[in-house]
């Protein structure tokens, strides 16, 4: 790809904002955002976000920075991927303070509440009395339907993808892909159109044509995702069934073998990367490419638990090689 040299991630001057900015923003006019897996991480300071912008009687101020700093990142990223959703179903004033601070250009993709993908629930402090139980709305269309998709209906041309994690599912729950992929297909036929839906897996036996086949039915993204239990990136997309929609998702999460809780330990505070992962860059610059190649619309995600820092590691993947 085109590239920016060993630049730092700020500029200086009026327009662009930086060398990074400027070819994020080129891409995005080809449809492919580059975005980091959420973005208040103070380990950014100094590199996308500024200090002083965050000072209040001239302290740095965690709360300030936590409520604005969303716009700042917007300055440099065409994309963000919203975790938070994965544990709640925000409500309409959320929704609108979240969209109300950002430039309209900002595409998001969110992760589907764990409500609607978790079949059973983990035996963990979080979830209460609900741990070990079945998850009563498993596959709700309609409840996700009506307690997330109509909260977002004003803002829907500026939602990129709403991605389904599902999290790794034991024997007893499926023997196999097939009754997943049913189960799946089910599902999907009842989602209301209009949206790009995606899907996430952590199950790598899964990977085969009954999956697939149901995705693609209904134009529905496979997400080509970097977890330590999944095979590679570049694995994953080497896989010509593997694109099952009109657009491309990837979120580049973990390097295959570690854990999240190692990558937590390790690279805490995300402040420089410190163990480079060449077959996820390849892989993302691949996907770019294949895209921008095939007019598809794509969304790329890299997160600090990948290499350390999110930011570098994308200023790494768009570089001249």
């Amino acid at each position: 790809m085109a590239g920016l040299g060993n630049l730092s991630l700020f500029g200086h001057g009026e327009t662009p904002r930086s060398p990074l900015a400027a070819r994020l923003a080129a891409l995005a006019a080809q449809g492919v955002y580059f975005g980091t897996s959420s973005w208040k991480y103070e380990g950014w300071l100094g590199q996308i976000y500024s200090p002083e912008r965050y000072a209040t009687r001239g302290r740095f101020s965690r709360k300030k920075f936590e409520a604005e700093c969303l716009a700042e990142y917007a300055e440099t990223f065409p994309a963000v991927c919203g975790d938070f959703s994965f544990y709640q179903f925000p409500s309409a004033a959320y929704w609108a303070r979240l969209f109300a601070g950002v430039p309209e250009s900002l595409k998001f993709a969110f992760k589907v509440p764990e409500e609607i993908t978790v079949r059973t629930w983990p035996v963990h402090a979080r979830y209460g009395q609900r741990g070990g139980k079945e998850n009563e709305a498993f596959l709700d269309a309609g409840l996700f339907a009506e307690l997330f998709l109509r909260q977002l209906e004003p803002y829907r041309e500026r939602v990129g993808a709403l991605i389904f994690e599902f999290g790794t599912f034991s024997k007893r729950h499926y023997e196999s892909v097939a009754p997943f992929a049913a189960g799946l297909d089910g599902f999907l036929g009842r989602l209301p159109p209009g949206w790009r839906y995606s899907v996430e897996i952590r199950n790598k036996e899964f990977l085969e044509p009954a999956y697939f086949d149901t995705l693609r039915a209904y134009n529905t993204a496979h997400v080509f995702n970097s977890w330590t239990r999944m095979p590679e990136l570049g694995d994953q997309a080497a896989i010509d069934d593997a694109f099952t929609a009109d657009f491309v998702v990837s979120r580049a999460l973990l390097s295959h073998g570690r854990s999240y809780e190692q990558a937590v330990e390790r690279f805490q505070p995300y402040d420089h990367v410190q163990i480079e992962n060449p077959g996820a860059r390849d892989a993302l610059r691949k996907l770019a490419e294949r895209s921008r190649t095939e007019g598809q619309i794509a969304f790329l995600f890299v997160n600090n638990r990948l290499e350390g820092n999110a930011p570098l590691t994308v200023q790494a993947i768009v570089e001249e090689d």
